[in-house]
């Protein structure tokens, strides 16, 4: 018997379906472990396509992951916030994991990143008119760039690994960075188009993520050119009991599909940035803040951020700063390397908000 137009169809669909749900199942798999309940949706904001994972009901808590991360950077915290009564929230920004990558590398400037954080904050927060912000690495910059942009829109902030930058009328960053550590400076070499991309494309894209994550050396990191991070691609890279090989496969998956473009023109608009920023020359933060980075952080032990945190600046640029936390032994990332603790510590400063 002759299928009709409507059978072929309707078998098409179940077929979509089909292949779907085997997808979402990979998907599960590559997630790795504790992300049960996770709920993952995609919303149109300013323009681009934005991932979303969400969990929990009550108080939105927005949580903004760093280079080379995902909203998965959070997986600890998400599942201890909803837990506690809070509907944890935590986006891919642009240019990462599943959120649309704009091929204009000017098209990832700090207005542009806290203009998609605001969009979503429109469709997730509901009839909440304040939020409370949890952010690392470039995150924690964007969290003080929206609270500095619209304090009427965050309770209280959390921030982890990178301080407050107040912005130097004297000169742009980028020309402060290379005086500071040459070429060879991550940062520097970030700046021409291409050019690391390819050097990370040689290496391997699940090298790059170990390498990165496993970071320890507390100091400012350097990439020679053509010489990777410094020793053999060869030799092998133990993982830390905090990382286990689900969690880099997920983070690989997605990075080898997106590539590191996006993550990386955040860096490539330092300086734009500074332009940008001219009218919070001298601006504060008026927020109520915590501040928690550990003492083996590249941050913490490069470009003066040590002194600037307890010699008085930093609550000059913060005065609402109630808390600074210095987590001895711990390295960058944080959240993952003490996910219970840092959990606990964005709980006991957030509560006394809710």
């Amino acid at each position: 018997m002759c299928e009709t137009w409507l059978d072929i169809y309707h078998h098409s669909l179940s077929s979509i379906s089909e292949f779907r749900n085997i997808d979402q199942l990979g998907e599960k798999k590559r997630r790795g472990r504790n992300m049960e309940g996770v709920e993952h949706r995609t919303v149109r904001v300013n323009g681009i396509n934005m991932h979303v994972a969400e969990k929990g009901q009550g108080p939105v808590v927005l949580l903004i992951h760093g280079f080379p991360e995902l909203w998965y950077s959070w997986r600890h915290q998400i599942q201890s916030l909803a837990s506690l009564g809070y509907r944890a929230v935590a986006p891919d920004l642009r240019g990462f994991g599943d959120t649309d990558a704009p091929a204009d590398a000017s098209s990832y400037t700090c207005l542009h990143v806290v203009g998609d954080l605001i969009a979503l904050l429109d469709t997730v927060a509901g009839d909440q008119k304040k939020v409370f912000v949890v952010g690392h690495d470039w995150g924690a910059l964007i969290a003080w760039y929206l609270c500095l942009f619209r304090p009427d829109l965050v309770k209280a902030l959390v921030n982890l690994s990178v301080q407050y930058f107040p912005r130097n009328p004297q000169g742009k960053v980028l020309e402060s960075m290379k005086a500071a550590y040459g070429d060879d400076y991550y940062v520097c070499r970030f700046q021409e188009p291409g050019e690391i991309e390819a050097e990370f494309a040689q290496i391997g894209t699940a090298r790059v993520i170990r390498e990165f994550l496993t970071y320890r050396h507390p100091g400012p990191l350097f990439l020679p050119k053509g010489k990777g991070f410094g020793h053999s691609s060869d030799s092998p890279i133990a993982l830390p009991s905090w990382l286990s090989e689900a969690d880099v496969n997920y983070y690989v998956s997605k990075f080898e599909k997106k590539g590191f473009t996006g993550g990386i023109n955040y860096y490539r608009n330092i300086d734009r940035n500074w332009e940008l920023l001219a009218p919070w020359t001298g601006a504060q933060v008026k927020v109520p803040v915590k501040f928690i980075v550990g003492d083996q952080d590249l941050v913490y032990n490069s470009l003066g951020a040590k002194d600037y945190i307890h010699n008085g600046e930093f609550k000059k640029y913060v005065p609402f700063l109630e808390e600074v936390v210095i987590m001895e032994g711990v390295a960058h990332f944080i959240n993952q390397e003490k996910g219970d603790e840092i959990s606990k510590h964005i709980h006991d400063f957030i509560k006394k908000f809710k």
